[in-house]
């Protein structure tokens, strides 16, 4: 058993536990939770998996079917208190999508950079491609094969958020993939890989990308009514693919508010820098320096005098203008001294 283990472990014993993901999860945050709960199963630990939102997916719910995953929504556990344990899986306490609960927060596993302070027991940051990669890690570091539904599961959700292994890999990312891959269904991936969007889902796909806006190599699409987090993630995909885009954002409305999906492919165009600094004020946002989300309140601008798409679009212009600015500074650092004879 590693010390990383043992730590986590000493955490929870004694304790009702819960594994919380983030608001509306995708299968990278489901996988990782029910590779969580398999893996602490075999230290005789149950825990169950929570969430809040929906599962607006049709290809994460048929996953949830497929290995047998059952998931409760935070509402029906009135009686939590600060003796039940939560460990946060691809989120972390504090950000605007995760609902704090009555438990006390012992742990989080993460893959994303840490935006806001907090203080937990046990802490598993790592920046990779997926929060699968280390749940997986969690399995092979301690000797345990795991079954074909856990390995499945988890190889599902790494290739799901790094777009097929093309986005934000790391080498952890691609030594797990090779780890589960003789464990896992290589037809059950294939499926649920391919089913990405349902029919009713159409008509909002194709009114997105006929309204995308493109600001100097900056796409924008707004979505003026409630979609699903994998459609409006499949939109922000899309407009990075077009060749006159090298920044991404499209949002939506969601809930009392509006959700972001911000794509980048340019290295010094960080995705969550530039999220975080666009929503300053009025919003949150943060994630990888490929790919990030946001989430802004309506209420935060209830008393606000501005046109709110126009407005959006210049805070996003100006935070990636800086970031050019910043690169072209340090590539040329004289560039301000020179004159044109």
């Amino acid at each position: 058993m590693t010390q990383k283990t043992e730590k986590l472990l000493s955490v929870l014993k004694g304790h009702r536990v819960f594994i919380q993901t983030h608001n509306y999860p995708d299968p990278d945050a489901i996988s990782s939770a029910y590779g969580l709960q398999q893996f602490l199963l075999n230290f005789g630990i149950n825990a169950l998996i929570c969430y809040k939102g929906n599962i607006a997916k049709a290809s994460t719910t048929k996953m949830l079917e497929k290995f047998g995953i059952t998931i409760f929504d935070l509402d029906i556990f009135t009686e939590m208190t600060e003796d039940d344990m939560v460990i946060t899986v691809d989120a972390q306490p504090g950000i605007a999508n995760i609902t704090e609960t009555k438990g006390t927060v012992a742990g989080c596993i993460d893959h994303h950079p840490t935006t806001v302070p907090y203080e937990c027991q046990f802490k598993d940051i790592i920046i990779c491609g997926s929060c699968a990669t280390i749940i997986a890690d969690y399995f092979f570091k301690n000797d345990i094969v795991p079954s074909t539904n856990i390995a499945t599961s988890l190889m599902y959700g790494l290739k799901m958020d790094t777009e097929n292994l093309t986005r934000g890999v790391t080498e952890l990312d691609a030594k797990i993939y090779y780890q589960l891959f003789p464990f896992s269904d290589q037809e059950t991936l294939k499926t649920l890989t391919n089913q990405q969007m349902e029919f009713s889902e159409l008509d909002s796909y194709i009114k997105a990308i006929s309204s995308v806006k493109i600001y100097d190599g900056i796409g924008f699409s707004y979505i003026n009514k409630e979609v699903s987090d994998g459609l409006i993630a499949s939109i922000g995909d899309f407009i990075l693919k077009l060749t006159e885009v090298e920044f991404a954002i499209a949002y939506c409305k969601k809930g009392d508010g509006l959700k972001f999906s911000v794509r980048s492919e340019i290295y010094y165009l960080d995705a969550g820098t530039i999220t975080q600094n666009a929503l300053d004020g009025i919003g949150t946002g943060g994630g990888h320096s490929t790919m990030a989300g946001g989430y802004m309140p309506f209420k935060n601008i209830e008393n606000a005098d501005f046109d709110l798409e126009e407005e959006i679009t210049n805070r996003f212009i100006n935070a990636v203008y800086f970031c050019r600015m910043i690169n072209d500074a340090l590539a040329d650092p004289f560039a301000d001294l020179k004159t044109t004879p």
